[in-house]
């Protein structure tokens, strides 16, 4: 099947609403970081159970991301996006009102089934803009993710601290209704570029992470880095409200605040792959992430030192993960033009998984070992993929005969 032409590049004013877009939908799977500890003294559950909702969400958003995400290929986006932000809507109302931690466990995973609106948002703008200006415009995209990502947690530990942990879930499912109708109107109309039946759209990604080995590089880097990032972020609720510092959950939406700063990184970062190419800016990132674990060490001797050391840390860690992100993505959407959201469905179900489970050994790595626990596997996992990265070919792989031909879907 051909390339579908790309209609119009879309003006400025569309790309930051999908952008806003991008930052409010995913908002929705990172604030309970923030209120793990209200939810358990609430419920009156441990801490540690307590934090089974983010893992949740985290593992419902990698579930959605591989089941839902490759429609983007199939069907129209306007229709598909707004269908998916009432879903998400609707579950963040169940998990507002849940009575007990199994009901807000198991809504907080089905609203990261249907919370896959920005995976879906990119690919798209990727195939509306030329390829020079793809690095770019995925940047700015990625920015408007960060920053609801990072300032998620700010949200919700400042609203959970005045109003109880359940108004977080309630306030964002107005505003997830609400840019529900604002992309009805914004998002440009788009001629799907498959037609293949839902079983072949769902079973391409593993086709792709098969015969791509640039993809299975990306998703490597992601999955490793993302773990220790997720396990930073879900230990720091931890050991912010424990004996270290014994403050509250308002500390971590502010330090969540700081490490929002990270979102003016990303154009730059797009920009810097469409100079330099991908790898490089890999190669930044990954020894970025490695030496913020060991500025986030300092985050263990508590007082005001600690502070500024946990907050500077977690800015270099921010920094580092969302431009890998950029640089992963840059390289990912050159592979397969009519096949985007399928790439983008491998990648991110990859990286949502390392996500997933880097929450959960956050928790076990803290319970065990303390805060240098999980500082040390921060460094662990930006140590596997740096080793893969150095030893990565230098030549362009040949593709197999039919297996890898730009422009030809899987």
């Amino acid at each position: 099947m051909s390339a579908s032409p790309a209609p119009p590049t879309p003006p400025r004013r569309v790309i930051l609403a999908l952008a806003l877009a991008c930052g409010v939908s995913v908002a929705t799977i990172y604030f309970p970081q923030a209120i793990s500890a209200l939810i358990a003294a609430d419920l009156h559950v441990p801490a540690g159970e307590a934090a089974l909702v983010v893992t949740a969400a985290q593992f419902g958003y990698a579930g959605g991301i591989f089941l839902l995400v490759p429609l983007g290929d199939r069907l129209p986006h306007r229709r598909l996006i707004t269908t998916l932000l009432a879903l998400t809507a609707t579950g963040l109302l169940l998990a507002g009102a849940a009575p007990n931690l199994p009901v807000l466990v198991a809504a907080s995973a089905a609203t990261g089934v249907t919370t896959v609106v920005p995976q879906i948002i990119i690919p798209m703008a990727a195939g509306l803009v030329p390829a020079e200006r793809r690095g770019a415009v995925t940047g700015t995209l990625l920015s408007g993710l960060i920053g609801g990502i990072l300032l998620a947690r700010t949200f919700g530990g400042t609203l959970g601290e005045w109003l109880g942990w359940r108004a977080p879930y309630l306030t964002a499912a107005t505003l997830i209704l609400a840019l529900a109708l604002l992309l009805a109107r914004v998002v440009p109309d788009t001629t799907p570029t498959s037609r293949q039946p839902y079983p072949a759209l769902i079973s391409a990604p593993l086709r792709l992470l098969r015969e791509e080995p640039d993809l299975r590089r990306s998703c490597l880097y992601q999955a490793t880095v993302f773990a220790g990032f997720s396990a930073a972020w879900t230990a720091l609720t931890l050991l912010v409200t424990g004996p270290a510092y014994d403050m509250g959950a308002q500390t971590v939406g502010v330090l969540g605040l700081v490490g929002a700063a990270s979102m003016f990184c990303t154009p730059i970062a797009g920009r810097a792959a469409d100079r330099r190419g991908p790898d490089a800016v890999s190669l930044w990132c990954l020894l970025g992430a490695i030496g913020s674990a060991g500025v986030l060490v300092l985050g263990g001797t508590g007082g005001t030192a600690g502070l500024v050391g946990l907050a500077a840390g977690m800015l270099l860690l921010d920094v580092a993960v969302q431009g890998g992100q950029v640089a992963n993505q840059a390289r990912n959407f050159a592979l397969r033009p009519n096949a985007r959201a399928r790439v983008n469905t491998a990648y991110m179900t990859c990286a949502f998984l390392g996500g997933s489970a880097g929450s959960w050994l956050g928790v076990r790595a803290y319970d065990g070992l303390g805060w240098p626990g999980v500082t040390g596997l921060v460094a662990l996992m930006a140590a596997i993929a740096l080793a893969r990265h150095l030893t990565r070919p230098r030549v362009p792989l040949v593709p197999a005969e039919g297996a890898a031909t730009p422009g030809k879907v899987p």
